[in-house]
């Protein structure tokens, strides 16, 4: 890839990570005395996990998707055939 692309990549990542996990209290939260860090660590351990069940669930509806398109392409080759064979069968009549 091209360093423009990965820089690009990179700062996505970024800031979904700090989107997805800043300012969020859960049961894992550090307590008020924590240190800003740990605070920190937790929050980026959150939204890695976020991103990690977004892509998951990403992957999961491109390979249906592209289920489906293998599917359909093997109707329309089998309804190609079809009428090809028809075609054959009434040019030797």
């Amino acid at each position: 890839m091209k360093t423009g692309t990965l820089t690009r990549l990179g700062i996505t990542a970024v800031v979904i990570v700090a989107m997805t996990g800043c300012g969020q209290k859960s049961e894992s939260d550090p307590s008020e005395t924590a240190g800003a860090m740990e605070r920190t660590g937790t929050a980026m351990d959150t939204a890695a996990e976020k991103t990690a069940e977004a892509a998951k669930k990403a992957a999961t509806a491109t390979k249906d998707a592209a289920g489906a398109v293998v599917e359909k392409t093997g109707e329309v080759l089998e309804n190609a055939g079809s009428t090809a064979e028809e075609a054959g069968a009434d040019m030797q009549e």
